[in-house]
């Protein structure tokens, strides 16, 4: 028998190689879609006489020295002679110095070398000079270049040249066909070809500003072209579950949704009961619902969610609720419990700290039946759980969970339809948003969602007066907290870090505890972070709670969910380093009862600009909406949204807040798009977002 052919081993990737992987630049259209960050004009060169100190220069000159010095530091310095006003290499000095530099580099800059350099000119102790220019070898007379030098974003693996060369290949090999019927563009933009080769080679004569600024019409059409792979992909995916089937959930006249609403201890808002009347009509349809519920802090979305669990419940299917933490997730099932158990409803908590026979019965009461309700973390999804009838899932706070995570929820849902059925019956899906989604980015990043949005706050809750304070008042700041506990109330202290950073100068939970509970003798401080056991950080809660602790420091673990009525004064140090979302929720915790609240807002200065809008929009205002639009504007939409996929932007060309207009039109275009001409918009999608579109759904 002749030898079985071997298969020859795959040659090893090299570093360049990987980085472009790990940048998603695989196939040769993601290349092409690869724009520069900025520009630098080689196509002349600068009159050395008339640039000033800052400027970036881009020079001409011979080698005429070459040496490293040792002191202060071993460098590399290189004089370079300029050309003279007729050409010669005259009097004219230049110094190039590295502090960082290969054998390669000495190489090219040998003494009578020629070369281009490029770089930021200053004004050294031996005269001009430029600090790590960019440079390279050149022929006497070789013509400049004639158009703008692209500088791509990159990695430290993947140097400019290397991305440079890939990138004219594979926008050289990219098949940029135009598929877009001509009515559906934007009027006055370039073909896709067109705008990709402006884009990544503009001429000098290109308006720089309109380029820099994303105006030019090749910026409209690549803008254009993006919104509308996304807004076909997420309308597709919002048609393709609206095939799936769901059990069609109605609650009983006089069942527990009524019986739950009669032992409420308080009369639900006029939004509530408008929010939970749009999930019944939901619910009570035989396709699977996929709605997302958002309300500011304290806009009371756990209560709704109740009541779409009673809904499911009474007609006969199971519920499962899963939160990003076990502090949220048994803030919910405290609740939950306190509210349902005495209607007979027997509920099982399940997270990762919850182990051998105490866990194998709650799978147990999950598996028979015997349990209608589930919380827990991400435990609920894990393989051993096994549901009887799973009808409705609400994950809360959706967006904190990992992409892996939130595609490990949609396989799980999966399997629990198609399990012990001929039809698979798909759960209806409710998730739960306590950071407000802006208007544009609800229509663009939720563009396959149904979105109820809880616009009223309980009456009740007090008014929070925010209150920003130099870290040098930290003093004063512990006096008001003495006298706040002194009246009866109780105090979050909230810190960033556990540990001591040499990076960062923050004080640690721990030495704050130490140095509260020494300020404040007489009164309790406990101390909470995300690095105690399960057991420990629920003691620490259930003594918070019951006013046993009456100040309680604690890293973010307390952002959401933490619900005590009593404590009214929140004291964030370090303010400067959290996010917006973040603030506002960690101010969310007070408010909660009848007594005026206070959040207090501790910074080191000196503040950025970002910094300085941060806590000024925390001051001017409590409206979560607000706070919302405010935090787009500063961050963008991509930092917006944190992981949705694993830290790779939805759009990373077109800008919510300008690109308005271009977003209306790609949302008009979709739907004619996929009902008239579905194979266009398969290319469309395909060509833009390849191997992304299974992450668009998590």
């Amino acid at each position: 028998m002749p030898p079985e052919p071997t298969t020859a081993p795959a040659k090893p990737l090299s570093a360049p190689q990987r980085a472009l992987q790990k940048l998603g630049l695989t196939r040769d259209i993601d290349l092409a879609l690869h724009l520069p960050l900025r520009y630098e004009d080689e196509t002349r060169l600068t009159p050395l006489l008339s640039a000033h100190e800052g400027d970036t220069v881009h020079l001409e000159g011979i080698v005429r020295e070459s040496r490293i010095e040792l002191r202060p530091r071993r460098q590399l310095i290189v004089k370079l002679a300029l050309p003279d006003d007729d050409g010669e290499p005259g009097l004219q000095g230049l110094i190039l110095r590295f502090v960082n530099f290969y054998p390669s580099h000495q190489k090219t800059l040998a003494v009578g070398a020629r070369v281009r350099v490029r770089g930021e000119l200053r004004h050294g102790f031996f005269g001009r000079e430029i600090v790590h220019p960019s440079f390279r070898a050149v022929a006497p007379g070789e013509p400049m270049a004639q158009a703008l030098t692209p500088v791509y974003p990159t990695s430290a693996q993947l140097p400019q040249a290397y991305l440079r060369k890939a990138v004219a290949a594979g926008l050289a090999r990219a098949r940029l066909d135009e598929i877009l019927p001509p009515q559906v563009l934007p009027r006055g933009v370039p073909t896709l070809r067109e705008a990709l080769q402006l884009l990544h080679h503009p001429t000098p004569d290109t308006g720089l500003q309109a380029l820099q600024e994303r105006e030019h019409p090749a910026w409209l059409r690549i803008k254009f072209e993006e919104l509308l792979a996304q807004q076909l992909s997420q309308l597709q995916s919002q048609r393709e579950r609206a095939r799936l089937r769901a059990p069609a959930l109605k609650a009983a006249p006089g069942g527990l949704v009524e019986r739950l609403l009669a032992v409420l201890p308080f009369q639900l808002t006029g939004a509530q009961r408008r929010v939970a009347e749009e999930i019944a009509a939901d619910l009570v349809r035989p396709q699977p619902m996929h709605r997302l519920l958002q309300g500011d802090v304290g806009s009371g979305k756990t209560v709704v969610a109740a009541l779409a669990a009673a809904v499911a419940m009474d007609a006969g299917w199971q519920c499962a609720l899963m939160a990003p933490t076990e502090i949220l997730a048994e803030q919910h099932f405290r609740k939950l419990v306190q509210w349902l158990q005495p209607l007979g409803i027997e509920t099982a908590w399940l997270t990762g700290s919850r182990k051998g026979k105490a866990r194998a019965e709650m799978i147990d009461k999950v598996a028979s039946g015997a349990a209608k309700l589930v919380v827990g973390t991400h435990a609920v999804i894990q393989d051993d759980v096994v549901f009887a009838r799973l009808g409705l899932a609400v994950i809360d706070e959706q967006h904190r969970f990992g992409v892996a995570q939130r595609l490990e929820l949609r396989r799980k849902l999966a399997l629990e339809a198609g399990r012990g059925s001929s039809q698979p019956l798909e759960p209806h899906l409710l998730m739960m948003s306590a950071t407000p989604i802006p208007r544009t980015l609800a229509m663009t990043y939720f563009a396959d969602l149904d979105v109820s949005t809880l616009d009223e706050l309980p009456p009740g809750r007090t008014p929070i007066v925010t209150r920003v304070f130099s870290a040098d008042r930290r003093d004063p700041v512990i006096e008001r907290v003495r006298d706040e506990v002194g009246k009866g109330s109780q105090v979050y202290w909230v810190v960033p870090l556990i540990e001591e950073s040499e990076a960062l100068d923050l004080r640690n939970a721990t030495e704050t505890h130490e140095q509260l509970s020494a300020a404040l003798p007489g009164i309790g401080v406990g101390l909470l972070h995300g690095r105690m056991k399960p057991a420990d950080k629920a003691a620490v809660m259930a003594e918070f709670t019951a006013n046993r602790l009456q100040v309680l420091v604690a890293t973010t673990v307390i952002e959401v969910g933490v619900d005590v009525p009593n404590a009214s004064v929140m004291v964030i140090e370090h303010a400067e380093r959290f996010g917006l979302a973040q603030l506002h929720q960690l101010r969310g915790r007070v408010g909660r009862g009848a007594v005026a609240s206070v959040c207090v807002l501790l910074y080191t200065g000196p503040l950025s600009q970002t910094g300085r809008e941060r806590l000024r929009a925390m001051a001017e205002t409590t409206d979560g909406f607000e706070i919302a639009r405010r935090d787009l504007e500063i961050r963008g939409p991509g930092e917006f949204m944190g992981a949705r996929q694993s830290g790779d932007a939805l759009l990373r060309f077109a800008d919510l807040a300008q690109d308005g207009d271009l977003l209306a039109q790609a949302r008009e275009v979709a739907p004619w798009l996929l009902d008239e001409q579905p194979a266009i918009a398969q290319a469309q999608i395909r060509r833009w977002l390849g191997g992304r579109m299974e992450f668009l759904k998590a």
